[in-house]
């Protein structure tokens, strides 16, 4: 039966935040907020919901190695999973600001993870503290504050600039009925992911990194995938970039804010992975001339991601 909840708790957590950002965006027009505000906060935090969400319930069982395994992987999965399907698709080459921008903010975020779970950040322990947690947080409302300023409207944006809000009834029933979905979705996947970690003697931080951060990964995946057929690929890379940084500095941070994060030894080497992986992406711009993935390149990218899941079951 708790193999029979696992699942469902993915349909339920996919979904349940499709509806909640969905009504999330409703209430924001009804709000009059602008495109920009509501592409920057309401839809950009969309994809990264089921991390959190289940990030959150492993915090509260004393998961936290499944917590940072979730996070980890499932940026692991945007870069190396998410681009190398979008390349196998449609090759494309991109030129945008947010590329410069957005990169180089990734490995940054990064690196202060790597800083932070060992103790050369704040305090000297290997724990992400509370009151690290609460200024990843801070750091990621500057960010923002900065875009906002910036006035620089995501293409992800440019489709509520025109849209209609939903009635009343209808945006709270999403509200609601998305925050249920998520709330016992969170609830199965997190006690699903405990037991079959201990059924397979592996540790919960490997079942984070695989099963749970590709399954939690699935709304950037499909985003991307849509948005490859429809030669939109700008959206692809903000998606991914963007959910990355959220990925980090909300999910981790609200998590570290519920219980500190204690770092195993043996995730440095996925946090080092992510960096690699941010700077390959970040060579491949050539500093603003422009990112080309062809679907060669792409099938690579797959092949390193089999190779990091193949580590990450074996050697955690």
């Amino acid at each position: 039966m708790i193999y029979i909840l696992f699942l469902l708790g993915f349909i339920l957590l996919i979904y349940g935040a499709r509806y909640f950002v969905d009504g999330a965006v409703s209430l924001g027009i009804r709000a009059k907020l602008s495109p920009l505000v509501i592409g920057l906060t309401v839809v950009a935090f969309g994809t990264s919901l089921p991390e959190l969400v289940v990030n959150i319930f492993a915090a509260f069982k004393g998961s936290t190695g499944l917590a940072i395994g979730n996070v980890l992987g499932s940026n692991i999965v945007n870069i190396l999973g998410v681009i190398g399907v979008t390349a196998l698709i449609f090759p494309f080459h991109v030129d945008r600001p947010s590329m410069r921008r957005d990169l180089p903010f990734g490995v940054f975020v990064t690196v202060l993870l790597l800083l932070m779970g060992n103790g050369y950040f704040i305090g000297g322990a290997k724990t992400i503290t509370r009151v690290e947690g609460i200024i990843m947080m801070l750091i990621f409302g500057g960010y923002i504050a900065y875009l906002i300023k910036s006035g620089e409207t995501p293409e992800e944006a440019e489709e509520y600039q025109d849209k209609k809000p939903a009635t009343w009834p209808l945006t709270i029933l999403m509200l609601v009925g998305g925050l249920a979905g998520m709330y016992f979705g969170g609830e199965w996947v997190s006690d699903g992911a405990i037991h079959i970690a201990g059924v397979l003697g592996i540790s919960e931080g490997a079942i984070g990194l695989t099963i749970v951060a590709f399954a939690t990964s699935l709304p950037e995946l499909a985003t991307s995938v849509v948005a490859a057929f429809k030669k939109n690929v700008g959206i692809v890379m903000g998606n991914v970039l963007g959910s990355n940084i959220i990925n980090i500095l909300i999910v981790l941070g609200t998590t570290a804010v519920i219980k500190p994060i204690s770092m195993p030894l043996d995730m440095n080497v996925e946090v080092v992975l992510v960096i690699l992986a941010n700077l390959a992406l970040l060579a491949a711009v050539k500093f603003g001339h422009g990112l080309h993935l062809s679907r060669r390149e792409g099938s690579v990218l797959l092949a390193l991601y089999l190779g990091f899941v193949v580590f990450s079951v074996y050697f955690n």
